[in-house]
């Protein structure tokens, strides 16, 4: 991989919008805009690390009380029950449901830790301009970005069981506020995701910076 040319070698910048490519603008000159969008073209994300860094540390924040508050309560004639993620992947299972439950505990509960990890461990390696396995580091931001909307399903559960129990005169289904904290956290990580410049994975410490 050290012998193959970089774009900075050959005098090449990427756009972050519309990702075409243009000559880079020379030393001291001002910064240069995209001749196709527009935008202002930056060998790497400005300040890519304190944003995701900043996105990611929220996104934690949201991550707790999204586990510890209900999200879901259901109402029946004599009975009422608030529901955490992990209470109602529990009653799923219980109920003789252990795909559903499996499938949700994935998405709201290993997802989220998964995305933690990474993107953790992406800033981290990064910012020490380490060589160690650029490839799979390369992969990992890959996963993340195409698993990082499925962990949504527990807000699209919520949603949907809302608006079908609303048609049973007998019955109810409420969103709690846990279901608010747990949409911000999916969000929160999305944006870390994609605030992230994966590029900077390859900028080891004997390439040129």
């Amino acid at each position: 991989m050290s012998a193959l040319p970089r774009a900075a070698d050959l005098g090449l910048i990427g756009c972050h919008v519309c990702r075409l490519v243009c000559r880079q603008p020379p030393e001291g000159a001002d910064d240069m805009a995209c001749p196709r969008c527009g935008s202002a073209l930056h060998r790497r994300k400005p300040a890519t690390y304190a944003r995701t860094w900043a996105l990611l540390l929220a996104a934690f924040m949201m991550y707790l009380p999204a586990n510890f508050l209900p999200i879901m309560r259901t109402a029946s004639l004599n009975d009422v029950d608030d529901n955490t993620i992990l209470s109602g992947v529990k009653e799923l299972w219980i109920n003789g449901s252990a795909d559903l439950a499996i499938i949700v505990f994935v998405a709201s509960i290993l997802v989220p830790m998964l995305k933690f990890l990474v993107l953790g461990t992406l800033l981290i390696s990064s910012h020490m301009r380490t060589d160690w396995a650029q490839v799979q580091r390369a992969r990992l931001y890959r996963l993340v970005e195409f698993i990082g909307y499925w962990s949504m399903l527990d807000v699209f559960v919520v949603a949907l069981l809302s608006a079908l129990v609303r048609f049973n005169v007998l019955s109810r289904v409420e969103p709690l506020p846990g279901v608010i904290f747990f949409g911000l956290t999916v969000v929160l990580t999305m944006l870390a995701s994609m605030s992230f410049d994966p590029r900077l994975i390859w900028d080891s410490r004997d390439s040129d910076d």
